[in-house]
């Protein structure tokens, strides 16, 4: 009975929402309700409210919002609109429901009537990212740049629009299911992905710079501007209740919420979502932020963007006199996660895939470091990225290790010539992390001959998730698997970092299976060349796999020799040869990589094949020789100085063009 009687309520509550907004003309008059009339500037909105003039308050609210003057939104300047060809493009085909949503997919038309719940595949992505409205700024740039209120006119309606096909069902999630073949199915399905806090946080911070572009425009009544700032309070109120638990959307969504409350002192609540915003921020800052200044989730995309939102609240504050929220060990650590980044992307500014991280363009990445350079006016490296080394200096090391969040660098330099390998091999991250321990990229004289996987795609129906867990499968990585399955546990420890000296070094293990550990051990030789010895140590029997994922382009396989070599038409080369166990195969793969969300590319993959048959370890050897040449005849020989596994150290004896090379190590 309670369930019959709820269902009804959903329905009662359903209709009613939907027949309120569609009737309703004029003025909202609940703004007022929800606005502090004694704030400074709204005194005659006040007086003329309580005279019940609410259409003449409506109009001196609107006058006082173009007219203020001393609240700033730094990410926008109004008095340089650029309108690019792509954003020219976007608003046009918005102006026809045609719209931009997830990269990866064209642009969809929704439809003259537009239906919010279209979902032409079957990735969320798509279904989340129409409800950021994407297309809205666009508009506004070609409203601003063409003085056309057609783009005002269509972005109001769709604006309402929205508002009246997306209705807020507060249901609670333990009562989803009794709402399984009901009439409300579609609008609860479509709640969670219209109202994931997440989106709506997208819309909170989007919907200022709306409102910026779109303010002078004739369309923009002082009817539409009360059911704006009625929409943005309701935005604004649920997020409050609905955070996040934890993650990069707890961040997005803190730093949004004190936006709202910054740019919007006029609400009464304003306070309270500013001090929220701050205090997740102060808080989160410390609890998802490494001291060596990486980001919790292990992803370099992420971490970008998690350095963004740090500095995108501070900067807000500041501009706006509510800098002093913000402790300097914010500041600092704001600093650190800069530097970290520096580190770990290549010279290019390109960053490594790792994860579920997509490339991040140069330019943006430059305009990045222009804006955190003037945070950091003393950090001379900083200054470097930013002027593409006109100004600044490098930091004074090459090699660099981040122990905890577990990022070591090897460089012989940091120009675009270097040999520079990153390595991932840290702690178990969050949701974004890949189980990956142990995988590297390397690039060499301008190219990166190792590109990680990638993602590919996020989530979706059964289709979708079969790509994403191919992307994410540890065999797909350039590191060591048993039986091809992905590695059970992502707790890298550091056992040895040297990087210093004619011989740099990085021993790390992973206990990725029960009872079969992986330890990787990486010797730089005289800044050129690479030897990783793996060793799968336990127990456990099976296949044990060690695979390597290489650039796009052919390469030569030697399978008696156990090498390849690729052949570019650059001057960015590799050989790598594999020395292991008698019986050792190697197998050719199938490879993908991926930069950008559903795109990817096919390029070489092989693994070396061991089978292990008893408790004694499996030990490879494998040297990777970056030349500039094409022929590639390079001749390696190498061979264990310890005939068996020692947890202490290792010694090998590796000769490269008859040039002999004693590598170990004592732990």
């Amino acid at each position: 009975m309670k369930k019959i009687i709820f269902l009804l309520l959903c329905t009662w509550l359903l209709t009613g929402h939907i027949t309120k907004i569609n009737a309703r003309t004029g003025v909202n008059e609940k703004i007022f309700s929800l606005l502090n009339l004694d704030y400074p500037g709204l005194e005659q909105v006040k007086a003329l409210y309580q005279a019940q003039k609410k259409e003449e308050a409506a109009q001196a609210l609107l006058n006082y919002y173009r007219e203020r003057k001393h609240i700033h939104h730094p990410d926008i300047n109004l008095e340089n609109i650029q309108l690019s060809p792509l954003d020219k493009i976007r608003a046009d085909n918005a102006m026809q429901h045609i719209f931009y949503g997830q990269d990866g997919y064209e642009p969809t038309f929704y439809g003259k009537d537009i239906n919010w719940k279209y979902w032409p595949i079957k990735d969320n992505e798509i279904r989340w990212m129409l409800h950021r409205h994407k297309w809205f700024i666009p508009m506004g740039y070609a409203y601003r740049v063409n003085k056309d209120e057609k783009y005002a006119k269509e972005w109001i309606f769709q604006y309402m629009d929205w508002i009246k096909k997306n209705p807020l069902l507060e249901i609670p999630k333990e009562e989803y299911e009794i709402l399984d073949n009901s009439s409300l199915q579609d609008e609860t399905e479509n709640n969670r992905f219209a109202w994931r806090p997440l989106e709506v946080s997208e819309r909170l911070q989007g919907q200022l710079i709306q409102f910026l572009l779109f303010l002078p425009a004739q369309s923009f009544t002082p009817d539409f501007l009360t059911e704006f700032l009625w929409n943005y309070h309701r935005h604004a109120t649920f997020l409050s209740k609905n955070y996040s638990e934890q993650g990069n959307h707890l961040l997005f969504e803190a730093q949004r919420m004190f936006y709202a409350g910054t740019f919007f002192p006029e609400f009464k609540e304003a306070s309270e979502w500013r001090k929220s915003g701050i205090d997740i921020l102060n808080h989160g800052i410390l609890q998802q932020v490494y001291p060596d200044g990486g980001q919790y989730e292990l992803d370099p995309h992420y971490h970008l963007a998690t350095i963004n939102i740090f500095y995108s609240a501070l900067n807000m504050g500041t501009v706006n006199g509510f800098q002093k929220e913000f402790p300097q060990n914010y500041i600092d650590t704001i600093e650190r996660m800069i530097m970290f980044y520096a580190n770990i992307c290549f010279p290019d500014y390109s960053n490594p895939c790792f994860s579920d991280a997509l490339l991040t363009g140069k330019q943006y990445t430059i305009n990045c470091y222009k804006k955190w350079s003037a945070l950091f006016p003393d950090n001379q490296v900083i200054r470097y990225f930013a002027t593409e080394g006109k100004e600044g200096t490098l930091p004074d090391y090459l090699s660099k290790g981040f122990t905890t969040s577990g990022f070591f660098i090897f460089r012989n330099s940091w120009g675009k010539n270097a040999t520079q390998m990153v390595v991932k091999a840290g702690p178990k991250g969050e949701w974004h992390c890949q189980p990956d321990n142990g995988t590297f990229e390397l690039w060499f004289n301008g190219k990166n001959l190792f590109p990680d996987s990638g993602s590919y795609v996020f989530a979706g129906d059964e289709e979708v998730m079969k790509l994403r867990n191919w992307f994410r499968s540890t065999s797909v990585h350039n590191t060591l698997t048993l039986n091809n399955q992905t590695i059970e546990a992502t707790e890298s420890v550091t056992k040895l970092w040297k990087p210093e000296g004619k011989t740099q070094i990085l021993v790390t293990e992973n206990p990725s299976y029960k009872d079969l550990r992986h330890r990787r051990s990486v010797f730089f030789v005289d800044n050129s060349f690479f030897v990783i010895v793996d060793e799968a140590i336990g127990k456990t029997k099976g296949t044990v796999n060690l695979h390597y994922q290489l650039c796009e382009g052919r390469i030569k396989l030697d399978t008696p020799n156990m090498s390849l070599t690729t052949v570019l038409k650059d001057k960015s080369n590799v050989k790598l040869q594999c020395f292991g166990p008698k019986g050792m195969k190697v197998v050719e793969e199938e490879g993908w990589y991926s930069i950008a969300y559903r795109q990817r590319a096919k390029r070489p993959a092989i693994s070396f094949n061991v089978e292990k048959k008893d408790d004694k370890p499996v030990r490879y050897i494998t040297i990777i020789y970056p030349f500039k040449d094409k022929n590639g005849e390079n001749k390696f020989d190498i061979r264990f100085k310890n005939k068996s596994f020692n947890e202490k150290g290792l010694e090998v004896e590796v000769k490269v063009n008859g040039k002999s090379h004693i590598l170990g190590y004592k732990l």
